[in-house]
């Protein structure tokens, strides 16, 4: 039976990297796959899957509005899919990521889903609390904090490497805007800008 799976992490742990690796691995193999990407996401051009490292792929681009089931479903009829894979998947409307349930139900094509799990707030994204709702299977994919401990949070931070506590969920950006944290120290962090914040204004 056909899977769906999120493989969720915080910034920096190799999840595009991992997304390429597993479409190779099909594709060596002869098998079709079909590759996804947020049509937000343009710091390496629009329409790709870029890892860090330098890996890419041509992928199809989804917005809010992008019907995944109509427009899978037909890619298969066209040519037999042996894997979807999602990446930004935290960008994913609710909607969305039913319809790729019902593309492993229905169909039975395994979808695989990478994104971050949280957003610097520490809240859920949209398309990940779905995911983490109706996923068949969660694998968590590890990065490092600066301390040595797993990493599973996104600070976003402003020039000057302070961190940056109010604002829209989404701002698109690399290592320049986020750094990868245990818990402890993002809310060290968190808690200093609010300490900085409310000094300034006692000032003004």
């Amino acid at each position: 039976m056909a899977k769906l799976y999120f493989y969720y992490s915080s910034m920096n742990a190799g999840k595009s990297t991992t997304l390429l690796q597993a479409d190779f691995n099909y594709r060596e193999r002869g098998m079709e796959t079909m590759l996804w990407t947020a049509a937000l996401d343009d710091r390496y051009g629009q329409g790709y899957v870029t890892s860090r490292i330098g890996l890419k792929a041509d992928a199809h681009k989804f917005d809010p509005e992008t019907d995944l089931w109509q427009s899978i479903a037909a890619e298969h009829d066209a040519r037999a899919l042996a894997c979807v894979l999602i990446d930004e998947a935290q960008f994913l409307a609710r909607e969305q990521v039913l319809q790729l349930a019902r593309i492993a139900d229905e169909i039975g094509i395994p979808v695989l889903c990478y994104g971050l799990r949280t957003d610097f707030a520490a809240e859920l994204f949209p398309g990940s609390a779905a995911l983490l709702g109706l996923a068949d299977a969660l694998v968590e994919l590890k990065a490092v904090c600066h301390c040595g401990r797993k990493s599973t949070m996104n600070l976003r931070v402003d020039g000057e490497g302070r961190a940056v506590i109010d604002g829209q969920q989404t701002e698109i950006g690399g290592i320049d805007r986020y750094v990868a944290m245990c818990r402890r120290h993002f809310m060290q962090a968190r808690n200093e800008a609010a300490a900085h914040s409310a000094f300034r204004l006692e000032k003004a």
